[in-house]
């Protein structure tokens, strides 16, 4: 993603799932884009300084793109990182985040 409006659009439609590290929001696209699943990644500067913002985003791309291929095509996801991704382990990013696109995804499915 690289559109404020796509951003938007996934947080105030999606289906939204929270852990200690991170939040997901999970939507389907309506409109027709790039095909494949859209993915954008919020880390505020509560998080830590450009450093740690950083390693935070590389961290969680490196996990989107092992999960990717899970997702349905039209689905856009926003990761939002929380202050403790900070700290975290690759480990623990990675269970917050399977366990956040469980939990986001049923809920997607309940509020078809």
């Amino acid at each position: 993603m690289r559109h404020s409006a796509d951003f938007e659009q996934a947080v105030r439609r999606g289906a939204r799932a929270g852990r200690e590290t991170l939040v997901v929001h999970l939507t389907t696209r309506t409109d027709p884009g790039p095909p494949g699943p859209v993915v954008g990644f919020v880390v505020s500067k509560a998080v830590g300084n450009a450093v740690v913002r950083n390693r935070v985003k590389r961290r969680l791309r490196a996990l989107v793109g092992e999960r990717i291929a899970a997702l349905p095509a039209s689905t856009s996801l926003v990761v939002r990182a929380q202050v403790p991704a900070a700290t975290a382990t690759y480990d623990r990013l990675g269970s917050d985040l399977d366990g956040a696109l469980r939990t986001a995804a049923r809920r997607a499915e309940a509020g078809r």
